[in-house]
């Protein structure tokens, strides 16, 4: 409120970034943890489809049509940029397939596109990192997928693991995904990527930053971070090597 005149002043004025994600995504508020107080997240979801995670259910829902009808809703409020915020659905079709679903929402939208896959490949060349430890909450089959996505973009896996879970992701506590990167580092590692944009890692980013002497990177983080940069802004993420 103005103390002078008794006004109470207006909202901030708000950039939109429109979201589109797997109907099965519940952690709309992790993402919100990475924008800047000028930076609104416009979500919007494809169609259910009733199958376990799997290499089937990453293509499902990637599925052009359902991709650019979301991408089209979105177009209703103007964000500025598009992002598809699904790890294993950009990856399963490899680096071409990431592509192809950012053109989708930008046909669609109007709007600039970047899929979660594509964030990452930007914030390794960012880092200049390429020897990459790919942990993951995937049965076996998807978490190869994503080595060979990695593999054919010029990158590295040096070491891979995942939790085998075919649902309920976003329950996984930290402690587990703790300890899965830590068996799964190894020396010769120059970056850690811990996939999925169902998994939480917010809060421990930092900390296992600290702790193994090298950048760990997430899906949301990634995905939010390149998102902001074409809005030309910064992610908020204390401690985190990407943000800094």
């Amino acid at each position: 409120m103005d103390s002078t005149t008794g006004e109470v002043a207006g909202p901030i004025a708000q950039e939109g970034i429109g979201v589109v994600c797997p109907f099965d995504m519940a952690l709309d508020r992790e993402l919100w943890r990475w924008m800047p107080q000028d930076v609104s997240l416009f979500f919007t979801r494809t169609p259910f489809v009733d199958e376990p995670v799997s290499v089937e259910m990453a293509e499902d829902v990637s599925d052009d049509n359902d991709v650019h009808l979301a991408a089209k809703s979105l177009s209703a409020v103007n964000p500025r940029v598009v992002a598809y915020a699904c790890t294993s659905g950009s990856f399963v079709n490899g680096v071409a397939g990431a592509r192809h679903i950012s053109k989708v929402m930008e046909a669609a939208s109007g709007a600039p596109g970047i899929s979660t896959s594509e964030a990452l490949l930007e914030a390794l060349d960012h880092l200049g990192a390429s020897r990459v430890v790919a942990v993951t909450p995937y049965v076996e089959e998807l978490t190869l997928r994503l080595g060979d996505f990695l593999e054919e973009a010029g990158h590295s896996v040096v070491s891979q693991a995942g939790l085998g879970l075919e649902g309920g992701i976003w329950e996984v506590p930290y402690r587990t995904t703790c300890e899965l990167i830590r068996a799964a580092d190894v020396p010769d590692a120059d970056v850690i990527f811990i996939s999925c944009t169902n998994l939480p890692t917010y809060d421990i980013i930092a900390p296992l930053e600290r702790e193994l002497g090298k950048p760990v990177l997430s899906a949301n983080q990634v995905t939010a971070w390149a998102s902001l940069r074409r809005l030309g802004k910064s992610a908020v993420g204390p401690g985190q090597r990407l943000l800094s």
